[in-house]
């Protein structure tokens, strides 16, 4: 009772952590996202206003604008109006004793020329020269508290450079010099006292741009709401696209309460539960042995969060980053460990959350069921990694022809195709093509084994059939008649038959430790002649925990850990407990000491091996071999093995274990058929023994 209370509380975490990673994941928007670019159609139906709505200037023009008034605003300045004597102080003390009081005389006065006209920033004297008629503004503040502002003549204004170039021609003009001829000490203490007496004002000038930038940041108008924004296969242009921005800004804001946050969440909440719940459903009604699998249960959950997880990334940091997750990979993965209904809803519920941040949403859920779908139905059981590309092409093929179909049906004509999309879905097919390595990850993170691994296991060259082909060549011809009868069975019923004809061939490997003391494996000398029953039979059944060992040094999977531990259950070994019975004249003798640990099967593969190892070896001691016979021996085994009750832990049911007898009696039957008896040439039996 608590662990299947455990089990249920689990089952509920997996499903509220999902729940909860996607949610914290999801795009935070209370609206339908929308996504477009300026100069292509608008895709979607006609966009209405939920509400008024400014028009604002589109951002190039708005740019032109902006630059139209940087490059025609008179700057404005304020003036040092003691800068010019303070300079002038300056140079006459710094220049003292250093030139002659003509001299002196002479350069101060030019000095306090060019500062009576002013000098300029160099950055703002290059920007009035440009003006037609060159001028600045200066601002004041009228007794009644407003702003005058008075234009200013700026042409005779200099800036440091050009003011000693003017101080430079003068001087040299006076003295009768050459220009450039300057002592270096007065070059340097000019060039250190000529500094910008007439500077920006930065209050003023920042007060008066920003109200010119008005004209360019205020609306041209209203929508109204109710009216037209942007219609279905109407071009973006610069204005709409700024529109539609401007919609979008409003709406998140207008969309900033709590309570309407809560209800979206609320929404996608359910909505994400309703998908989760429709598959434990699914497992729980028809899917009972992987429902009951914690292992398997939180393989499905985290593989379908993750991938979401995934898509929703792509979704967001690249740009149609949707159409390259390789949805396909999700039904083809699930298929290697599962099966294909289960991959199917794997597929649905997988591709129905992901559809929670596409753009096209219809669009997106058509074209990944049925890349899936027919991903799926093209590989059926994975068991040669080329299987995958031939998947990735027909998942491409898919992919293309829904393109199209959508594109003719939304539009009417193919004029929207886009070949980079085409290449996404190339890219998408080549990632598929690579699924082997996600299925090697899983396979070590969840104890899984794919149908590849399988396969290669099968190989009999595999270091562990090969040593018991050369050390018990016996047992290994015997496993390999049981691993095809099973496998044919496996197949009547719709079993696995991959994974039973493996597990029968690595069943009675526990048998290497001791061959000689089970009869296929003899040439005349019997071993267990002189011991016990008990003892024989402990020898026998040491096979099975020997076999265990084995497989763990060879470091197998555990599922074919699973055909060597049920392959006999806990049965009897039979034939030294009727012996240890019949010699004890009555005497009570321990069935336990002759049982098989066990456990009986617990899957259908298993029970199948187990009624075909039995069936097998029964076989060969027949001296009878004509379909009465096989029939006869088939029945009486496995109906023994149903009476002791041997397969009631396994999910096999009476029609399927009649099924498999019949697969076995037509086997044997084919295995063991009558030959012809080729008839001698009457008269010429002497003479041919004459002649040899």
């Amino acid at each position: 009772m608590k662990s299947s209370f455990r089990t249920s509380l689990y089952r509920i975490l997996l499903l509220v952590g999902a729940t909860a990673i996607l949610l914290l994941l999801l795009p935070k928007a209370d609206h339908q996202s929308y996504s477009f670019e300026q100069g292509q159609p608008w895709k979607y139906p006609l966009l209405t206003a939920d509400f008024d709505m400014p028009i604002m200037r589109d951002s190039a023009s708005a740019t032109r604008m902006r630059d139209s008034i940087d490059q025609n605003f008179i700057p404005f300045v304020k003036r040092d109006n003691g800068a010019a004597k303070g300079a002038v102080e300056r140079f006459r003390t710094g220049m003292q004793g250093k030139v002659s009081p003509t001299e002196l005389n002479i350069l101060s006065s030019l000095l306090t020329e060019v500062y009576a006209d002013g000098i300029l920033p160099a950055d703002v004297y290059a920007k009035v020269r440009k003006m037609k008629t060159p001028h600045v503004r200066v601002a004041s503040t009228a007794p009644d508290g407003g702003n005058i502002v008075v234009n200013s003549d700026a042409e005779k204004m200099l800036s440091p450079a050009k003011a000693y170039e003017y101080v430079d021609s003068a001087w040299a003009a006076r003295v009768g010099a050459k220009r450039g001829e300057l002592p270096a000490g007065v070059a340097r203490a000019l060039n250190i006292c000529l500094q910008p007496d007439v500077t920006v004002d930065s209050v003023a000038d920042n007060k008066f741009r920003s109200q010119e930038y008005l004209n360019v940041t205020g609306a041209l108008g209203v929508i109204k709401k109710g009216q037209r924004i942007v219609d279905r296969g109407e071009i973006v242009t610069a204005q709409i696209y700024t529109n539609l921005v401007t919609y979008q800004e409003m709406l998140e804001k207008q969309n900033d309460g709590t309570q309407t946050h809560t209800y979206y969440y609320m929404g996608q909440a359910l909505y994400i539960l309703l998908f989760f719940s429709a598959m434990y459903l699914f497992l729980a009604l028809y899917r009972d042995r992987f429902f009951k699998s914690l292992r398997k249960m939180s393989f499905l959950m985290v593989f379908i969060t993750l991938f979401t997880v995934f898509a929703i990334i792509m979704f967001e940091f690249v740009p149609n980053g949707l159409y390259l997750v390789p949805f396909a990979a999700v039904p083809v993965i699930v298929l290697v460990f599962f099966d294909s209904r289960t991959a199917i809803i794997s597929l649905i519920v997988t591709v129905m959350l992901s559809a929670l941040v596409a753009t096209y949403q219809f669009q997106f859920i058509v074209m990944e069921l049925l890349a899936g779908l027919f991903a799926t139905y093209s590989i059926r059981q994975l068991s040669k990694r080329s299987q995958l590309l031939r998947t990735a092409l027909v998942s491409f093929g898919s992919y293309v022809v829904s393109y199209f179909a959508l594109l003719l049906l939304t539009d009417g004509d193919l004029s929207d195709f886009s070949w980079r999309i085409l290449a996404y879905m190339g890219i998408n097919a080549v990632i598929l093509s690579f699924a082997y390595v996600l299925i090697f990850l899983i396979e070590k993170c969840f104890g899984f084994t794919s149908t590849v691994t399988l396969v290669e296991l099968s190989d009999i060259n595999n270091p562990v059939l090969r040593r018991l082909a050369e050390e018990a060549p016996g047992t290994f011809q015997h496993s390999m008649q049981v691993s095809s009868l099973a496998a044919e069975a496996a197949r009547a019923i719709g079993a696995n038959a991959t994974l039973v004809r493996t597990g029968a061939l690595y069943h009675d490997i526990g048998k290497l430790e001791s061959p000689i003391f089970f009869t296929e494996n003899q040439h005349g000398i019997n071993p267990h002649t002189g011991l016990n029953p008990e003892t024989s039979a402990q020898k026998i059944i040491s096979h099975v925990p020997a076999g265990v060992a084995i497989a763990s040094k060879a470091k197998l999977p555990s599922v074919i850990k699973d055909f060597i531990r049920e392959h006999h259950g806990r049965s009897l070994a039979r034939y030294f407990y009727n012996t240890a019975v019949n010699e004890a004249n009555g005497a009570p003798v321990d069935p336990a000491k002759f049982r098989y640990p066990g456990p009986d099967p617990q899957s259908k593969e298993t029970a199948i091996l187990m009624m075909a190892d039995s069936v097998e070896a029964a076989s060969r001691s027949l001296k009878d071999y004509s379909p009465q016979a096989i029939d006869a021996l088939v029945d009486k085994i496995v109906d023994q093995q149903v009476a002791d009750g041997r397969f009631r832990e396994a999910p096999i049911s009476f029609r399927d274990v009649e099924t498999v007898k019949d697969t076995f009696k037509k086997r044997l039957a084919t295995i063991y058929h009558s030959r012809i008896a080729y008839p001698e040439i009457k008269g010429q039996g002497t003479r041919d023994k004459g002649q040899d």
